[in-house]
């Protein structure tokens, strides 16, 4: 490699954990040569960039250019003539770009390239030699790769006396730091023995000995060599006094832990005699040797174990009789016995929880798939903290089972906590030790009873928690489940923090929008829809039946259930989302066959459709001719609840009055505002609707939404609104088992609406065949699976006359 084509060679390719020696090398190869003087440094200068360094002449350094960016400037350089300027930039973006003249310094330094070294990382080190210094004069292009114009002033040397006492006392200053840091050698105060004139001896003290980023740029822009020796004085002699000062607190530490061992050692020795002497141990002197001996056997953090150390010690001047005993006591057992360095070992294999997941859960393919993703980033790396899951869906879709499920295939111990109506953050936080019967928070007393820092804990109804005057727990929950500060968790009652990073927090929810946005934010949403009649059949066959007769003690020789009857069950006694009330009918039966099983009577084993009156009584549901016929004036709506989707039925009266509307049902607001818009609607375009203004004018309408006990709102009932509206007021009937859903405007467009796989599924449980929905709902409708939709017609509209043509006909 020659001085005059250093980097000719073809680029070092270095394999992981050689970095520093490939570095090492490259720097004694770069020293022996030869320094090659160049009377024409460049006027336009490629600039790169730097983070935190500062570049000074004379030195070997390394710049470690990322690829991308960094590394289109470098080789930009390399191509110019191997020359290129190193600036500190302070105003780099988070991306390591610059945007403009000002992120960047003005004094630089012009390094010569004379190596490169390609990383296992994909980055690049080049090895570069510093040759002078450089100031901006003006930034000729500032983009992908920044170029300037620059001048290269001279140092200033002034002589005298006070100049070489100035060198002299920074010679010694260095040596004197460099003796406090065993990591340079003898070879750094050689070397700065040997280094002339006192300009480079400065350069070299502050590369190498300070540490303030700033006050090594001040160094460099100083171009009087007698000011820089000043300013490379102070900092030296600063840093200087830091180090002593260190130097003198390891001792005292040192001092100090040498009588505490000496104390030990004494207490150890009266301890043996007294044994010896077959004295008995008083209760608190059996209390401190119980809580040091787990501090001796145990792993704690140091803090953890400053603290027992110093509650044993106080607890040693406390009289046995006082109440502050039993506290302090208390304080100490918590401290000792919480799981503070105690894992449990993963045990992740991807195969055996599909096989978890598949024989506990029939469906929810999304979520099965999210976490077998999840279980395969933990596998790969075990460190890794992850997203907090939080499964959202109506009761009885098996999102607490699925929890237990990842438990179990990750080895791990299950905690459960009920959050449903939780109103005191002191659940979560803990209270003060100050208050009688004081105790850590729900999180750790968990954590204690797992015995391990890193089980899976269940937050169960995470959005049925209170929030009042007593207290907000959902606030206290936002540090429970960030990671960026979970780990240094602080409970009251331990005033000590604990770390959270190694709990796998799993959320179950009903409704996502009764969870407060910023807790909401902070778990990855996985939504669980509702089963299908098919679905709900197999998983009645495969789970429910056989679980209810292993605990009413009947076997299938007593009771069968054919898969017609199965499906009576699922159509006339249940109305549900989940599977919570299929299995509660499936335990009746259980029940009524097992008295009758003990009464000494044979019944047969089948029961048929027919039967299922006799054991449950009358269907409770049937298809009601109003639902999926309706009326005059009486349409059908889609609608999303806690419980999933449900068929919304409208009825609407006309009656001669002055154009008023009014609305019943225990409407939100709303909803109530979507009657006043497509009242407004009708009233504004009748004529395209068959309708007359004085027709509209001279009747008052009543619009009900039946069920009035629940409460309804949202905007997405527009549609059908107006639907009933112009049903009443045109006497015409929409088409049969037909229902809609969709936002309407003042000028009659429709508009998307949430909540479209909840309203699919009800609407075919429910026996709708043809289904309206906006036009900007067709990519939510893409995504559901054909099993979903099929049997549905589906039908995409843009504007209310769009739904008046496919809901009326001709």
């Amino acid at each position: 490699m020659s001085p005059k084509d250093p980097i000719s060679d073809p680029v070092d390719v270095i394999m992981p954990g050689d970095e520093e020696r490939a570095v090492e090398e490259a720097a004694k190869e770069i020293l022996s040569l030869p320094v090659v003087k160049d009377d024409t440094p460049p006027p336009l200068l490629v600039i790169f960039p730097l983070r935190r360094s500062v570049p000074f002449p004379g030195l070997i350094m390394p710049v470690h250019a990322q690829d991308g960016y960094e590394h289109g400037i470098m080789e930009k350089a390399v191509a110019q003539g191997d020359r290129v300027g190193l600036l500190l930039a302070p105003g780099m973006d988070e991306h390591g770009r610059i945007h403009k003249a000002k992120d960047m310094v003005q004094m630089g330094v012009l390094v010569e390239i004379h190596k490169r070294i390609k990383l296992p990382d994909g980055n690049t080190n080049y090895l570069c030699r510093g040759i002078r210094r450089f100031k901006v004069e003006r930034f000729v292009r500032t983009g992908e790769v920044p170029i300037a114009r620059v001048e290269y002033p001279e140092d200033i040397y002034p002589g005298g006396n006070e100049f070489d006492a100035l060198a002299r006392n920074v010679l010694q200053l260095a040596q004197q730091v460099s003796a406090h840091n065993p990591g340079l050698g003898e070879g750094f105060s050689l070397a700065a023995l040997n280094i002339d004139p006192a300009g480079n001896l400065a350069d070299f003290a502050a590369a190498y000995l300070l540490k303030d980023t700033e006050e090594k740029q001040k160094v460099l822009e100083l171009l009087d060599v007698k000011e820089r020796l000043i300013a490379v004085d102070e900092g030296l002699t600063k840093e200087l006094v830091t180090l002593e000062l260190g130097d003198r607190i390891q001792k005292e530490i040192r001092e100090r832990i040498e009588a505490q061992q000496k104390e030990y050692f004494l207490r150890e020795q009266i301890s043996i005699i007294r044994r010896e002497l077959g004295e008995e141990k008083d209760p608190e002197e059996q209390d401190r040797e119980l809580f040091l001996g787990r501090l001796a056997e145990g792993e704690f953090p140091e803090e953890v174990r400053a603290k027992v150390q110093d509650e044993v010690d106080r607890l040693g001047t406390i009289p046995q009789a006082s109440p502050e005993y039993s506290v302090v006591r208390n304080y100490l057992e918590w401290l000792t016995e919480l799981p503070w360095c105690v894992s449990s070992e993963d045990r992740i294999d991807i195969d055996q929880a599909e096989k978890v997941l598949e024989r506990d859960h029939f469906g929810l393919k999304d979520a099965k798939e999210r976490i077998l993703e999840f279980l395969g980033v933990r596998k790969l790396r075990p460190g890794h903290s992850g997203a907090i899951l939080c499964f959202v869906g109506p009761p009885g879709v098996g999102k607490t089972s699925l929890a237990m499920a990842i438990a179990e295939s990750m080895g791990r111990s299950l905690e459960r906590m009920s959050l449903g109506g939780m109103r005191d953050e002191a659940e979560i936080k803990g209270h003060r030790r100050t208050y009688i019967g004081a105790m850590p928070g729900r999180v750790l007393q968990m954590i204690r009873r797992a015995g391990t820092n890193n089980p899976v804990i269940v937050l169960d109804e995470l959005d049925k928690l209170g929030k009042d005057f007593r207290g907000d727990p959902s606030s206290a929950l936002l540090e429970v489940l960030d990671p960026a500060q979970n780990n240094a968790f602080l409970d009251l009652f331990l005033d000590v923090p604990f770390d959270l990073s190694k709990v796998m927090f799993v959320a179950t929810a009903n409704n996502l929008y009764e969870i407060p946005g910023p807790l909401r934010d902070r778990m990855e949403i996985i939504q669980l829809p509702g089963y299908l009649r098919g679905e709900k059949v197999k998983i009645a066959q495969k789970h429910l039946l056989p679980r209810q007769l292993k605990e009413h003690g009947l076997d299938a020789k007593r009771l069968k259930l054919p898969v017609a009857t199965v499906r009576a069950v699922v159509d006339g006694y249940t109305r549900e989302a989940g599977v919570r009330g299929l299995e509660k009918s499936i335990a009746s039966l259980c029940r009524k066959r097992t008295l009758e099983v003990a009464r000494r009577k044979r019944p047969k084993p089948i029961i048929e459709p027919a039967g299922l009156e006799k054991y449950l009584g009358p269907p409770k549901y049937t298809e009601d001719p109003v639902r999926l016929r309706p009326g005059v004036g009486v349409a059908l709506g889609l609608a999303y609840t806690t419980y999933g989707g449900d068929v919304l039925e409208i009825e609407c009266a006309a009656f001669k009055g002055s154009g008023r509307v009014q609305a019943t049902g225990r409407l939100g607001e709303v909803m109530t505002e979507s009657c006043r818009i497509a009242h407004s609607f009708l009233r504004d375009r009748c004529e395209d609707f068959g309708l007359t203004a004085e027709q509209i004018a001279k009747h008052d309408l009543h619009l009900h939404f039946p069920a009035g006990a629940i409460p309804k709102d949202g905007p997405s009932a527009g549609l059908a609104i107006a639907c009933t509206m112009l049903s009443r007021l045109s006497g015409k009937r929409l088409k049969a088992r037909l229902a809609m859903t969709g936002e309407i405007t003042l000028t009659g467009e429709a508009m998307p609406i949430g909540g479209v796989r909840e309203k699919v599924l009800a609407a075919k449980r429910l026996g709708i065949r043809t289904v309206l929905l906006p036009r900007a709902n067709k990519r939510d409708v893409d995504i559901l699976e054909e099993e979903w939709t099929r049997g549905l017609k589906i039908l995409f509209v843009d504007h209310f006359s769009d739904v008046v043509k496919l809901a009326f006909g001709r």
